[in-house]
């Protein structure tokens, strides 16, 4: 529920702006105000369920997301729609963290990357499924239907999660490190809203001075956590190689496969001429690639180890950006849908792999600190990825605007776009990088493999 959500309402935004009387772009707010609240309250979700548990916790923000999805359905205006997503957003902030949580907790070292395989399917699934189910539920019903799908769901998973989430785990002396917490929250917010103004077209200046004082703010919010008796997060967590290469090149992987699912399709249609549903189609072999190898996802960790499944995944990623950066319209759809099949292959090896090994060497004691933080880098990625694509398109296009080259026959309406697919295949290279200055048997309690 909680990743389809973040992004499945894009293809309804048209819709909502006809209902609402306001243009497209003017209902985005409704998706940024999700996307910010999810992003705020992970942080605070970790104390919440190391103070109370993570099972009323967990189920506390079932019925938070579920109610506030009937709200959203019902809402009879922007603003009240958008009021409401972000509550939604907080529902969900809580949710996905605690309910990863739960899994770690219980689950011994050599079951993690079974248990793990299970853990990412969604993240995987959401960003390719979202929009077809987004624009299906509104093409074929109502845009509402996108919020009211989630009432059986959320009264199945509250079901479930009190016949199966473990009670227990409450600490009553927990206290809330509030400074914190203020800086981290103001941190997030600044550097997401930031990076949605300078993706979406805001205002540059803008944009840049509100990711600086979120980074400012970040800064603050490590400073004062490194020194602080009870801190929100426990940084020394980030000592352990293996947690701290998923916030490093793990970061940069994700960011760069976040940015592919917004890309493509603008680019098939804007910049191709092709019609939604082909596009939609030729969208769906990530999706293809991304089920069919799964199976074998755990295997061939367990058969290569993470360094070189890592470093394999990831460069291969870089190889097939740079073939959608070659990508024109007259190439077959054959040969394209291959390069996407990959393409979601490597995505689907590469995430499983992150997902895994960053909680290889984490001791249960730093477990609640590694999840929130990486769940915060998680959704910062997420958001990156989208306003790095839309940032990297917006300069393409300006810069050969300038130049005079966009309306030439070499070049056409794809460039633009092919000049940021380009531009990600280098990015990607980072990732590459971080990877291979992993030690040889990172994980290898995890993987099996000696």
């Amino acid at each position: 529920m909680e990743f389809l959500d973040g992004t499945a309402l894009a293809t309804a935004l048209p819709a909502i702006g006809s209902d609402f009387g306001v243009a497209p772009a003017d209902a985005n707010v409704a998706m940024t105000a999700y996307l910010i609240t999810v992003a705020m309250g992970i942080p605070v979700s970790s104390w919440l369920a190391e103070r109370l548990g993570p099972r009323p916790v967990f189920m506390a923000a079932i019925i938070v997301f579920t109610v506030a999805s009937l709200a959203c359905a019902l809402s009879p205006g922007l603003a009240l729609l958008t009021a409401f997503r972000a509550v939604q957003g907080f529902g969900g902030a809580m949710m996905v963290p605690v309910g990863s949580l739960v899994v770690l907790r219980s689950t011994p070292k050599e079951e993690l990357l079974r248990a793990t395989a299970f853990l990412v399917w969604p993240g995987l699934l959401a960003p390719v499924l979202a929009p077809l189910v987004g624009g299906a539920l509104t093409q074929f019903l109502s845009w509402h239907w996108i919020f009211l799908i989630n009432l059986p769901l959320g009264a199945a998973a509250l079901v479930a999660a009190a016949r199966l989430v473990p009670a227990g785990g409450a600490d009553a002396g927990r206290r809330l490190d509030w400074p914190g917490l203020g800086l981290t929250t103001l941190g997030v917010a600044g550097v997401v809203v930031g990076l949605e103004l300078l993706g979406h077209g805001g205002d540059s200046a803008w944009g840049l001075a509100v990711v600086a004082a979120g980074a400012a703010a970040l800064a603050g919010a490590v400073a004062w956590m490194r020194r602080a008796s009870q801190p929100l997060f426990d940084f020394r967590v980030l000592a352990v190689r293996t947690f701290r290469a998923n916030q490093t090149g793990g970061f940069v992987y994700r960011l760069t496969i976040s940015a592919v699912p917004f890309m493509l399709p603008l680019m098939l249609q804007d910049g191709f001429g092709w019609d939604p549903v082909r596009a939609g189609l030729m969208v769906a072999a990530v999706f293809v690639g991304n089920i069919g190898i799964k199976p074998a996802t755990t295997p061939l960790i367990r058969a290569l180890g993470f360094k070189p499944v890592l470093v394999g995944s990831a460069a291969a990623s870089a190889l097939t950006f740079a073939a959608c950066a070659l990508a024109t319209p007259q190439w077959p759809d054959a040969v394209l849908f291959g390069v996407l099949l990959l393409s979601g292959v490597f995505r689907s090896i590469g995430f499983s792999a992150y997902m895994t090994l960053q909680y290889a060497d984490v001791g249960a004691e730093q477990l609640p600190s590694a999840n929130a933080i990486s769940n915060t880098f998680v959704q910062l990625g997420n958001a990156l990825g989208v306003a790095v694509g839309a940032l990297l398109i917006r300069l393409a296009g300006a810069v050969m605007h300038d130049a005079g080259l966009v309306a030439s026959a070499a070049t056409g309406a794809a460039a633009p776009y092919q000049a940021a697919f380009a531009a990600i295949a280098v990015l990607m290279l980072l990732s590459v990088a971080d990877s291979v200055l992993l030690p040889r048997r990172a994980g290898t309690q995890v993987s099996g493999r000696r």
